[in-house]
């Protein structure tokens, strides 16, 4: 078996000392696949022999650090990635076989012996690079969110197909304003072709992550809480636009998949069905499409059983002035995703209770926010705060799509009702940001457009 090391200065130091390259696991507790490499290529002993010798293996569960999985995924999990001692990623892949793995190796080692003092020359990657690129500025369309929508099954794309929830919360909100066939059409046929071609299970409850076919059959077995909790937020809206009776059904089936096989009795919801794993981000996600479907169901004992849930995660995540972990106790903070998730729960929270103290709390991580992630004014904000000890491509700068869009509707909404400071400045930065890269997003640059008719 490979005996993995933590990700961290110690592991990228023993690279540069050994003259190694790094072996980077990126895996997901979830995802079956990961678990069939370990059984059977990092299991081999000749793979684990070769690793041993000529590598210094690095494990990274994908989860639990989103900001190395943002750098370094190279399109699945497993992760199969090889880096040199600063951090650069050299090459790799995903899932590799047992049988491939020793070939693989032992080019990857030869390669990096050759170039060794090459590379030790060249040092870290610098320091304010952006993986992201500007675009020229200009906001997508309507029409072009909706470009690949498909009319026989719904969804978006051809196969495989994931199910995505902006455009068709952009469809409700154009369908609210215009009352157009076209928007309701592209609803309905989504939501029911969703339901019954496969991607929810039947038996067990809870949406598949994405399914392998376009007309929703052959899902995949992984059931993620960020899928369901994003369409319990839509079935839960068309149950109140849309006024069909099958969606308020829906909502609730799915809220008691989410409630009864996610929750976590510490507080908050895991990640997966097939993980115990508890983030901030996600359960604050779930948090809000909960108190979203109790309104919408008149279920009052949903909105206090979501909201405690909410509050023990929360708690054991804040730390004042300091904003939230990513998960409780040990987890990594400083990181975007979880600051915005926590501040819309908690404005969520204030409009379902009217407590003050959802509200300060909401302003006290907007600050922070603002102060700890904003690299410049109308630049929106970078998707982590530097850490001592960073390596390699954790040193860059990244301004992310969805969570600049995301950022910028919280704080438009926190300065709704904020009493002490002017959040608008930050809120149409980030909104610039993301303007910036929406053209890119195909269906979901609707992430975009929801949050410029937030600021309007």
């Amino acid at each position: 078996m490979v005996r993995w090391e933590e990700w961290g200065e110690a592991a990228f130091a023993r690279a540069a000392r050994e003259d190694k390259p790094v072996l980077l696991a990126l895996t997901a507790a979830w995802s079956r696949a990961c678990h069939e490499m370990d059984r059977t290529t990092y299991a081999d002993a000749s793979v684990a022999a070769l690793v041993a010798a000529r590598f210094v293996p690095v494990r990274v569960d994908a989860d639990r650090r989103p900001d190395i999985n943002e750098r370094y995924n190279l399109g699945a999990w497993p992760t199969t990635a090889f880096l040199t001692a600063h951090g650069t990623l050299i090459t790799g892949g995903t899932f590799v076989a047992a049988d491939r793995m020793p070939g693989v190796l032992t080019r990857v080692a030869d390669a990096c012996a050759a170039r060794a003092a090459d590379w030790a020359q060249q040092g870290a990657p610098a320091d304010a690079a952006s993986a992201d690129d500007a675009g020229d500025g200009e906001a997508p369309t309507v029409e072009a969110v909706f470009e690949t929508f498909d009319e026989e099954f719904g969804g978006f794309g051809l196969e495989p197909k994931f199910p995505l929830a902006a455009p068709l919360q952009l469809a409700l909100a154009l369908f609210r304003d215009s009352g157009a066939p076209r928007w309701r059409g592209v609803v309905e046929r989504t939501l029911d072709s969703m339901w019954s071609g496969g991607l929810w299970d039947a038996d067990s409850g809870g949406f598949f992550r994405y399914a392998a076919m376009r007309d929703w059959r052959q899902p995949h077995p992984e059931k993620l809480l960020e899928t369901n909790a994003a369409l319990l937020d839509v079935y839960a809206d068309a149950a109140v636009m849309l006024g069909r009776a099958v969606d308020g059904e829906r909502a609730a089936a799915i809220a008691r998949f989410i409630t009864a096989s996610l929750r976590d009795e510490r507080g908050g919801y895991r990640g997966s069905d097939a993980a115990r794993l508890v983030f901030l981000d996600g359960s604050a996600q779930a948090a809000s499409s909960l108190f979203k479907a109790a309104v919408a169901l008149a279920d009052d004992a949903l909105a206090r059983e979501a909201l405690a849930s909410f509050e023990r995660v929360l708690l054991a995540c804040y730390r004042p002035g300091d904003g939230v972990a990513h998960e409780p106790g040990h987890g990594v903070r400083g990181l975007l995703g979880d600051q915005v998730a926590a501040i819309a729960a908690l404005l969520d929270a204030h409009e379902l209770t009217d407590g003050e103290p959802y509200q300060m709390m909401a302003e006290e991580i907007g600050h922070y926010l603002v102060r700890a992630f904003e690299a410049a004014p109308e630049e929106g904000f970078v998707d982590r705060t530097a850490q001592p000890g960073d390596v390699g491509l954790l040193r860059m700068r990244r301004y992310p799509f969805l969570a600049n869009a995301d950022a910028a509707i919280a704080l438009t909404r926190l300065q709704r009702v904020s009493r002490d400071y002017d959040f608008s400045g930050a809120a149409a930065g980030a909104l610039l940001a993301a303007a910036r890269q929406a053209s890119r997003h195909g269906p979901l640059a609707a992430h975009y457009l929801l949050a410029a008719r937030q600021l309007r």
